[in-house]
């Protein structure tokens, strides 16, 4: 069914992905297909030459609900994966993937120093942002039910799960070069092509529940509900294939739209000799900022959209057997006291909008520091998805064949730190921007990510010492003449010749 897929990611609510940046290999010099999803001035004067993508995969979990237990205590009876903590509202991405396809990258050795990337990419967010835990646990929980009455309550709430394919074009250049000072520009414009969504969000939802009941209560209820999975004739249309994700990448009949990442990068360049006589062409300071994921998508066509206010009571049957079409969830909605609109029109699904900022210092020859800062932009009252602020710390050694990165995050939705690493052997990667939950018992998410490039370096200047020039002598300057020494000095007549 068409739904299927949307109906998949919810069931993995338990888990939450991170925004998906590849933090240990991102923020290398030697890595710019991945670089340009930080920031696309990053791929001006990069040290490749010809950059062909094969493909990359990541995906991650992270919540400020529960813990996870580390692999090596599940089994032998205990089959407890998450652990319920909070109680207060919590969020979740329940997951996202980001699987980067095939893509080029061309960089310029010309004076603006231009550099050309064509990017293909698939995207799937499935996020719970605002909800209250009691809700959580009745759901997952096989003997919640048994213990007793439950009241929920969130306000300004947001589901949405979104699956959208990319094609971007990233424009970099160089736009100032004074001296070991130099400023970069770049744009990343892209055509945003819709496949799934589902979205329900409102201001107040207040839930009472009775035990051994299936009536619940529902009062001072604002909320809207919006999803292309659902028809007019039916809650579901046609399945979507493996097939109808692909063809999507290049042709989405879903809907449509336009995306744009707008960066900046300084740079103070230092250049020496290392002890093989190799310029070491790196950079002692680079500022960068970037406004990343700006723009929507627009669904026309198939949208069934609600929008529901009032009071009222309601049971799990009667609204399975409502939910068909537009006038029997309308119809039941309104015998049951609620206000239900109900139709089809143009919605808008928003892009999780975000400000990245970064320092990378060159501490001593092939090692770096990083720090990064992602900070969430995007209005979470709309239809869309969002990412949640986090500060890295990244050190790493960097060299054209191999790099190796420790990013260490702390998160403002679980307000934890996370460690992850990154290792990369020429173009072949993979890392994980949080692999705590592997060894503590204490850790809120996991995330992995691998992938491949094909990369073309620019060749590698020697250093030579240039030959010291004659010191010319000005022509106003009197030469002295050479001294005469005679072969031979005549004695006088009678002086002893001792």
């Amino acid at each position: 069914m068409k739904a299927k897929l949307l109906f998949s990611l919810s069931l993995l609510s338990f888990l939450t992905a991170r925004a998906q940046n590849n933090l240990g290999i991102a923020t290398s010099n030697y890595s710019a297909i991945n670089s340009l999803y930080l920031n696309p001035a990053g791929i001006s004067g990069c040290n490749e030459k010809i950059v062909i993508n094969i493909v990359s995969l990541n995906i991650g979990v992270d919540n400020n609900l529960g813990t996870f237990t580390k692999i090596s205590n599940i089994g032998n009876g205990n089959t407890n994966v998450f652990n319920v903590s909070g109680n207060s509202s919590f969020s979740m991405l329940a997951p996202a993937l980001d699987a980067h396809l095939p893509a080029i990258l061309v960089s310029l050795n010309d004076k603006l120093k231009q550099s050309f990337a064509l990017t293909t990419r698939v995207r799937a967010i499935n996020q719970f942002n605002n909800f209250d835990p009691d809700l959580y646990s009745t759901i997952t929980s096989s003997n919640h039910n048994a213990n007793g009455d439950y009241n929920y309550q969130s306000s300004n709430f947001n589901w949405t799960a979104h699956v959208w394919s990319e094609i971007g074009l990233t424009y970099a250049l160089q736009i100032l070069d004074n001296g070991p000072h130099k400023l970069r520009a770049g744009v990343t414009l892209r055509y945003l092509g819709g496949i799934d969504y589902l979205s329900l969000k409102g201001s107040n939802l207040n839930v009472s529940y009775k035990q051994g009941n299936d009536t619940f209560y529902a009062s001072h209820s604002d909320l809207e509900f919006a999803s292309n999975a659902i028809s007019s004739n039916s809650a579901v249309n046609n399945g979507v294939q493996t097939s109808d994700i692909l063809s999507s990448v290049f042709n989405s009949k879903s809907g449509s739209g336009v995306g744009m990442d707008i960066g900046l990068t300084y740079t103070y360049l230092i250049g020496s000799p290392d002890p093989n006589g190799n310029i070491n062409d790196g950079h002692k300071l680079t500022a960068s900022l970037c406004v990343r994921d700006i723009g929507a998508i627009k669904y026309n066509e198939g949208n069934f959209v609600v929008n529901v206010t009032g009071n009222g009571y309601l049971t799990g049957t009667g609204l399975s057997n409502n939910i068909n079409n537009y006038s029997d969830f309308r119809n039941y909605m309104a015998g049951q006291g609620f206000t239900a609109d109900t139709g089809s029109k143009p919605t808008k699904v928003y892009m999780p909008t975000a400000l990245v900022a970064g320092l990378d210092y060159q501490v001593y020859n092939r090692f770096y520091a990083n720090a990064t800062l992602i900070a969430n932009l995007a209005n979470r009252q709309n239809y869309g998805n969002s990412y949640y602020t986090q500060f890295t710390v990244t050190p790493r050694y960097d060299t054209r064949l191999f790099s190796f990165g420790l990013p260490i995050t702390y998160g403002t939705l679980a307000k934890d730190v996370k460690v992850g690493f990154g290792i990369r052997f020429s173009g072949f990667f993979i890392g994980s921007d949080d692999m705590m939950a592997l060894f503590s018992n204490n850790q809120h998410g996991l995330n992995l990510f691998f992938g491949g490039y094909v990369p073309l370096y620019r060749k590698t200047h020697k250093h030579t010492e240039p030959e010291p020039e004659p010191v010319a002598v000005p022509e106003s300057v009197p030469q002295a003449a050479p001294a005469i020494v005679p072969e031979h000095v005549p004695v006088p007549e009678g002086t002893d010749k001792k």
